[in-house]
């Protein structure tokens, strides 16, 4: 038997946080007060009259204004909806006018979306959420999916409180959370919905970019990856434009940071990284004044380098690991040859790569050896199709010669105006793993390594 929709939200008020609200029923002189949950009354208090009431509920909504939803027993889905209202006239006319047709009504204090939370669902093992939206998200594409525990995990680590959630076992609960207090019980997550259900447990289909990774930076939400199914990451804090800093990882032996800009998406080698502080506010005006583009500033411990550079799975899904000495800014903008990397090097991070693989499926990451261990600096999933000649497989009508002393900066440009049907003859070394690698296989454009004379 399905509980109406008022009564299941007085259920679920008994074990967690939801929105505050008060429902009512058609009466004969005037609405029925069934259920409520008002922020400094108890349970169900029973309100003298349907004024009293709604005036309580609008006194306690952090926006100041509430919604209204009807429906009929039999069918829990809502007739007439309102949104945002805030005028107590206005308000109390329409829970008449809507009792006086036989509906049954709830009014819940509105709840803002876009206040840099997630809405999302959790069932069968399996937690999906995205920003800017309801627990309907999920109907959508680019939400995020993750396994409970990872995702829980992950959801503390950005806002610094654990989500307080029943535990929905196999079946399916609709929950929020947010930066400000809300609800009855002034808390930072609401439960809006739970369904009881058999169904058998769930795969998350983890990947980004989706829409949460785009809100924190796609660094960010790499690194968080990496960080919680238990890789080596520096200490980093996150100064996002739309959430209050968060930081994650462990400590280093440097006492020196790296400001990393973390666009939304992935845009090999195109804003700063550097070494030293710099101002973040400056660096997010002069590089993105438009704040469209980067997400966010990552500060992010270094790690004293002995060894610095990127592992991916090729197109033959086998391991290639590329690098330097010291740091690996230089050979990741294509600067500086990749060279031979010591036995006990490549073996630390080849158990990386695997014990990464293990978790996620082929990644792609970019790492740094302290000489004792291997500390992950970004991270991507997926293999690549690049082999030993050919960075991105594909015909093309024509070819262009680019050569790699160029710059990264150059190439950029160069594939923004290149017509579609023309392919790119790299000349000069350049790692499969370095940025110029990259940024070709996120451009999708045909490129081959010129054989050298």
């Amino acid at each position: 038997m399905t509980l109406r929709k008022d009564k299941s939200l007085d259920e679920l008020a008994r074990v967690g946080n939801v929105a505050q609200f008060v429902s009512y029923s058609p009466g004969r002189a005037q609405p029925h007060l069934e259920f409520s949950r008002v922020a400094g009354f108890d349970a169900n208090h029973q309100f003298h009259d349907l004024s009293e009431g709604l005036r309580a509920l609008l006194d306690q909504c952090p926006e100041g204004t509430l919604n209204l939803r009807s429906f009929t027993p039999d069918n829990p889905r809502s007739r007439d909806f309102h949104y945002g209202l805030a005028d107590l006239a206005q308000i109390e006319a329409l829970v008449r006018k809507m009792s006086g047709e036989g509906l049954y009504v709830i009014a819940n204090e509105t709840v803002d979306v876009a206040d840099g939370g997630v809405s999302g669902v959790i069932q069968g093992g399996v937690v999906e959420f995205a920003p800017d939206d309801t627990p309907r998200c999920v109907e959508k594409g680019g939400t995020a999916s993750l396994s409970l525990d990872w995702g829980l995990s992950l959801l503390k680590a950005v806002y610094g409180f654990p989500a307080e959630t029943v535990d929905a076992g196999r079946g399916r609960l609709e929950f929020s959370i947010h930066p400000k207090p809300r609800g009855w019980r002034r808390g930072h997550t609401l439960m809006w919905e739970y369904e009881a259900s058999d169904s058998a447990p769930a795969m998350a289909a983890l990947k980004w970019p989706n829409r949460f990774s785009r809100l924190i930076g796609d660094k960010t939400f790499g690194l968080l990856i990496a960080n919680v199914i238990g890789l080596l990451v520096p200490r980093t804090m996150c100064i996002s434009r739309r959430i209050a800093p968060f930081s994650f990882g462990q400590p280093t032996l440097s006492n020196e940071v790296w400001i990393r800009t973390c666009p939304s998406e992935q845009e090999p080698g195109k804003f700063t990284t550097a070494k030293g502080w710099r101002d973040p506010f400056r660096l997010l005006a002069e590089e993105d004044p438009t704040g469209e583009a980067i997400s966010a500033v990552l500060c992010q411990s270094a790690v004293p380098a002995t060894f610095a550079g990127a592992a991916i799975m090729d197109a033959e899904k086998q391991i290639v690991i590329e690098g330097t000495p010291g740091e690996g800014d230089s050979f990741m903008v294509g600067k500086r040859l990749p060279e031979r990397l010591p036995d006990n090097v490549l073996h630390d991070i080849r158990e990386t790569y695997r014990l990464a693989e293990e978790k996620l499926g082929p990644v792609r990451f970019e790492w740094v050896h302290d000489g004792t261990r291997v500390w992950i600096v970004q991270l991507h999933k997926g293999a690549t199709d690049s082999s030993a000649s050919t960075l991105v497989p594909g015909e093309a009508d024509k070819w262009e010669v680019f050569d790699v002393s160029s710059g990264l900066e150059e190439l950029r440009r160069l594939l923004a105006r290149l017509p579609a049907d023309v392919g790119l003859q790299i000349r000069g070394d350049v790692g499969l793993t370095s940025h110029v690698a990259d940024l070709l296989r996120k451009a999708r454009r045909p490129a081959r390594l010129q054989q050298q004379s």
